[in-house]
């Protein structure tokens, strides 16, 4: 049910956090209800919608009237995470640009703890730590943990950073330096190409977000997921043959940690 209530602006740097929306009529609800629900109430909310053949599109014009903070945008057209995401970062007006997709949740502290820990240590780009969910976005234990600090050669070998967790300060790297590339595993892509010009990344090691696990095998993922890492490496990191295995190897590893 849809209904309006008015919305509680606070003082700080406002966050515009952006959600790419396809087909996600099922989980949208709860994953925006855990951003309304944050106690860091400077925000603005970018929900753009990516061409969703199932009741998405009206579920997000009954969410939008929730809100004045809420914002929907239509991407005319299917092309995909990284183009949605793009348009939302053109769109943004936040000091701090979040990431968020649409099944996924946010504890309530997370945008409050993140932006605090940002200005604690002056950091242009974080991320912090989350837990695996069930298809009901209920907490596992599964928690994967992340590095103080992470720099590119450092993030190759390890996926460590998932995009619901992500931040950027804004007033110190420019929206070009993080519109995402049009390729597979292109979050993963962004962010070693950020951390190739020079950019620092900062680990918040607390659980502030709830990865929902999908439906498909997990046998076809993993399969999915080394071509998809293979791809990264020598055609877009242009990385020689034995520094791709060894990367890929680092990986693996770790990929198969973070699962157990």
């Amino acid at each position: 049910m849809c209904s309006t209530q008015s919305s509680d602006k606070a003082g700080g740097a406002k966050v515009s956090i952006i959600i790419p929306v396809h087909n996600a009529e099922k989980y949208i609800e709860g994953t925006v209800e855990s951003v309304l629900a944050q106690s860091y109430r400077d925000f603005e909310l970018l929900l753009i919608e990516d061409n969703s053949s199932d009741g998405t599109l009206k579920k997000l014009k009954c969410i939008e009237s929730k809100d004045e903070r809420i914002r929907v945008i239509v991407n005319h057209g299917s092309h995909g995470a990284a183009h949605a995401r793009n348009l939302g970062i053109g769109a943004a007006a936040g000091r701090y640009i979040a990431y968020l997709d649409a099944d996924d949740m946010w504890m309530k502290d997370k945008l409050s703890e993140q932006v605090r820990f940002m200005t604690d240590n002056e950091a242009v780009f974080s991320f912090t730590a989350y837990e695996f969910g069930n298809s009901e976005a209920k907490g596992t234990g599964k928690i994967v943990h992340v590095p103080a600090r992470l720099d590119y050669r450092h993030a190759l070998p390890r996926t460590v950073i998932f995009t619901s967790t992500v931040m950027f300060d804004m007033t110190r790297i420019t929206k070009d330096e993080i519109m995402m590339p049009s390729v597979k595993s292109e979050d993963t892509a962004s962010w070693w190409k950020i951390l190739k010009s020079g950019v620092m990344g900062y680990g918040l090691d607390k659980n502030l977000t709830i990865y929902r696990t999908g439906t498909n095998s997990l046998s076809s993922d993993k399969l999915e997921a080394v071509r998809r890492i293979w791809f990264l490496y020598r055609s877009v990191e242009k990385l020689s043959l034995p520094e791709s295995i060894w990367y890929f190897i680092g990986w693996a590893w770790r990929a198969t940690l973070r699962r157990l």
